[in-house]
């Protein structure tokens, strides 16, 4: 399957049991939740997961959902981290029961994907000093002929100190070229696939669990993880949603080594998809999320040679990159916001060096109180200041 009948697969799959699309799709969340941007597929739904208000179209769910993390962005760069990805995901909200969801979970994977039974594994919560283990999953994969293991705290999903939360079960897939071996919390080619997550708790500020009025299931499955698995690539920059970027990013700029290629790839691809969905460069909140992938990249593409550009960027990276997220109206110009963050940086990094170069700050350690003069005076951001003070970038 490519990844467009992969996608197809899912949809169809849940609309054939009742479940209603969720449309809107953006990366930006609903108006008044504090953070910057989604996160999960579960994320718009937090009020109906709680169970105080019914949604307007049921209590059946799917979504694909756009997602932005920041907290990997270092670990950008090998073959599984990404800043924008997708989230395959299905939810009730008071209908069907956790081991439903667990049983269809099952029916995809090994129907509708082609999964063998025979490598798949699953992780059930096995309880704790509040709550004993989740038989109801263990019950229904014993069924299933699944192998299961229990853990404790790997099993418990929470959207943070307090709110919903609940036992979830985690669906692996072996990975090794031999046997599956040990168990999912033993050997690292066991890879999770999905997540379901029975919705049944409210965490209250000193730890204390009260049942929710009506228990919800949220399951969700990364398509950037399940679309290498099912073409057999070991990296998801190997299979085809990442095809025309390792073709073409390599001869365009010349880079050189695998992790280059792929840190420019990803933030180039996510850089459009965020500008796609109407936010601009800037130094606080959204646009200043934007503003530091555009330059980490840029400092990546310039550290082997300066005098790389934006503007060599392909169109066909650009057209195949807003089809796929499906921001088809054309109306942002992508490369030109690009090419305009790109001369501000330049222009960044000439007064930067200018600045630096002073006797001030010449044959010493920069202090804290350096780095907030050069941020509020000259308007250089520390990370800026320390890639300056590295020698691969201002050579």
């Amino acid at each position: 399957m490519n990844s467009e009948q992969i996608l197809s697969t899912f949809t169809s799959f849940y609309r054939e049991r009742g479940h209603r699309p969720v449309t809107g799709s953006t990366l930006l969340p609903p108006p008044g939740d504090p953070v910057l941007f989604t996160t999960s597929g579960m994320h718009p739904l937090t009020p109906y997961l709680e169970g105080t208000r019914p949604h307007p179209l049921g209590g059946r769910l799917t979504n694909v959902q756009r997602c932005l993390r920041t907290t990997d962005l270092d670990e950008v760069g090998d073959g599984t981290h990404l800043t924008v990805f997708e989230m395959l995901g299905s939810w009730s909200l008071g209908d069907y029961s956790h081991s439903q969801s667990l049983r269809w979970g099952y029916e995809l994977l090994t129907d509708g994907y082609g999964f063998d039974p025979g490598r798949l594994y699953v992780t059930v919560f096995g309880g704790d000093e509040r709550l004993g283990p989740d038989t109801s999953s263990l019950r229904t994969w014993q069924e299933l002929g699944v192998p299961v293991e229990l853990t404790r705290d790997e099993n418990w999903w929470s959207n943070g100190p307090t709110g919903p939360c609940g036992p979830d079960s985690e669906i692996f897939v072996w990975t090794g070229d031999g046997p599956p071996v040990s168990t999912p919390t033993g050997d690292e080619r066991w890879v999770e696939i999905w997540n379901h997550v029975l919705m049944g708790y409210r965490r209250h500020e000193d730890g204390s669990l009260t049942p929710l009025p009506r228990p919800s299931v949220d399951t969700g499955m990364g398509l950037e993880r399940l679309v290498p698995l099912l073409q057999g690539k070991r990296s998801v920059y190997d299979s085809d949603l990442f095809e025309p970027w390792m073709r073409l990013v390599p001869g365009v700029w010349g880079l050189s080594g695998e992790e280059p290629r792929r840190i420019v790839s990803d933030h180039l691809r996510s850089s459009i998809v965020v500008i796609g969905d109407g936010v601009l460069p800037s130094n606080t909140g959204r646009g200043y999320v934007l503003r530091r992938l555009v330059r980490r990249l840029l400092t990546v593409l310039w550290r082997e040679d300066p005098s790389r550009t934006l503007g060599d960027l392909p169109r066909e990276l650009v057209e195949h990159t807003r089809q796929h997220f499906r921001q088809e109206d054309g109306e942002v110009d992508v490369r030109g916001v690009l090419l305009d963050e790109e001369r501000r940086f330049r222009g960044l990094l000439t007064r930067g060096r200018s600045v630096l170069s002073r006797p001030r700050f010449s044959g010493r350690s920069l202090t804290p109180e350096d780095f907030l003069y050069l941020h509020d005076t000259h308007g250089l951001p520390r990370e800026l200041v320390e890639g300056l003070l590295d020698e691969s970038l201002v050579s």
